[in-house]
């Protein structure tokens, strides 16, 4: 197995002193160009300045940039504990999570809006050193913090990358944002332990130019963004290396990919697990082979177990009872079903948990997301179901009207996120399908609405 990096500093000691004045980071417009030295220096001039502000604890809205990167290392370096945001969190969920992650500062490129902010910010931590915090499903009220470490992901990288390396002469786009933890580990991190250049996108307004901007030798994508490049057109000639992960990617879809790029993998992992568990970078992709720091096992009812003991997290932050509840004896109960093969291969089938997952890696947390729409309608006839990978509210027995029903659930959606938005209605007419004890049966109204 590949050489292993202990944490953040480990990276950029050895980094420094291997790669020196190699390129490590390519950003900007202009393609400005951030060395190995220069990213160790950066990071540790910033770090000596957060040391001295006796901050414990810093909430990072990421954009995406060379400076946001290195804030989140010094942070870290710094003994601090860091939570990574997504910069397009509303301002109505900054409060709950600037008080859920206990932050006692603020990193965010818009200086207005961190003073604006600053007023929601508390005393910090007592031992929050080396912790990293994301959310496990983007940045709604309903997610829990995933507490991880430097050193868990830079293990990701470390046991991934030998099924699918790369070259130190490539150069990866990283096109999606450093608050998914696939993001940050499969578009940052695991470019630099491989020794290869990463580019730091320029966020969704040029994902129809980056690839060309950049041109890079690999990317690493989600199945819709994937769609989007594929059907616009939008990869550039050179790119030879494609990795797909955190969520559901159609056979069509990767063999088109496969038709096209010379490397195709098909990646599944879990925030828990500080990313990538199974890597298919083979005839069919989605036959993944498990990485070597797991061990994967399918229980009775097809539940996917996964145990590590270099990667997976610490817990969920600050909630020992919802920790307890997924692992397990040092087991990871992962809500996901699948099965072995004959090879030892994963194959992922589908979901145990009530949660919807979009083609962007997003998961959608039904029980506490319906319970906020039954509330705001005043009757539970509603459910939320996915169609044509779009977010849809369905109605059923009830005098309310699709219209009616996107007034009432205004507030709610004004607290949730684009991407997780309610964008049509379906009238069914008729009761929800229900068991004799009125659980929803999902499948059959998906049935229904997709028939």
């Amino acid at each position: 197995m590949e050489k292993r990096y202990m944490g953040f500093d480990d990276l950029l000691v050895r980094g420094a002193a291997e790669y020196g004045d190699k390129v490590a980071l390519v950003h900007g417009d202009d393609l400005a160009t951030t060395t190995w030295s220069e990213l160790d220096s950066q990071v540790r001039t910033r770090a000596a300045e957060l040391a001295a502000t006796g901050k414990t604890s810093m909430a990072v809205l990421a954009n995406g940039s060379q400076p946001c990167f290195v804030e989140i290392l010094a942070a870290n370096i710094a003994g601090l504990q860091v939570t990574i945001l997504d910069e397009s969190t509303p301002d109505a969920l900054m409060p709950l999570l600037l008080a859920g992650c206990e932050a006692d500062c603020l990193w965010c490129s818009r200086p207005e809006r961190a003073e604006a902010l600053a007023t929601y910010l508390g005393a910090g931590v007592t031992d929050g050193a080396r912790r990293v915090l994301f959310l496990t499903s983007g940045t709604t009220s309903r997610s829990k913090f995933v507490a991880l470490t430097d050193e868990s992901l830079m293990a990701a990288p470390w046991t991934g990358a030998p099924l699918f390396p790369l070259e130190h002469d490539d150069r990866l786009l990283c096109i999606l944002p450093m608050a998914h933890v696939f993001g940050f580990v499969c578009g940052i991190l695991w470019p630099l332990h491989c020794g290869a250049e990463v580019a730091l996108g320029r966020g969704p307004r040029h994902y129809v130019d980056d690839c060309r901007h950049f041109d890079p030798t690999a990317i690493s994508v989600v199945p819709n963004l994937l769609a989007f490049l594929m059907g616009h057109n939008l990869l550039n000639d050179r790119l030879k290396a494609v990795l797909v992960g955190a969520g559901d990617c159609g056979p069509e879809l990767l063999a088109a990919l496969q038709a096209k790029v010379e490397r195709v993998a098909f990646g599944y992992g879990l925030t828990e697990t500080s990313s990538g568990v199974a890597l298919g970078h083979g005839a069919d992709p989605r036959a993944m082979e498990v990485c070597n720091a797991f061990e994967v096992t399918i229980a009775d009812d097809g539940e996917v177990l996964i145990a590590s003991d270099t990667n997976l997290m610490l817990g969920y932050y600050r909630r020992p009872e919802d920790t307890a509840a997924v692992v397990v004896d040092g087991v990871l109960h992962t809500g996901d079903l699948g099965f072995l093969d004959e090879d030892g291969c994963l194959h992922i089938t589908g979901r145990k948990k009530e949660m919807l997952v979009l083609g962007s890696g997003t998961k959608v947390f039904l029980p506490e997301y319906e319970g906020e729409i039954h509330a705001a309608l005043g009757t539970p006839e509603a459910a939320v179901a996915l169609v044509n990978d779009k977010l849809t509210l369905v109605l059923g027995k009830t005098e309310l009207t699709g219209a009616k029903a996107m007034e009432l659930i205004a507030d709610v959606q004004a607290r949730t996120p684009r991407a997780q938005q309610i964008t049509r209605v379906i009238e069914l007419g008729h009761e929800l399908p229900r068991t004799a004890t009125g659980k929803l049966k999902r499948w059959e109204l998906q049935g229904e609405i997709e028939g």
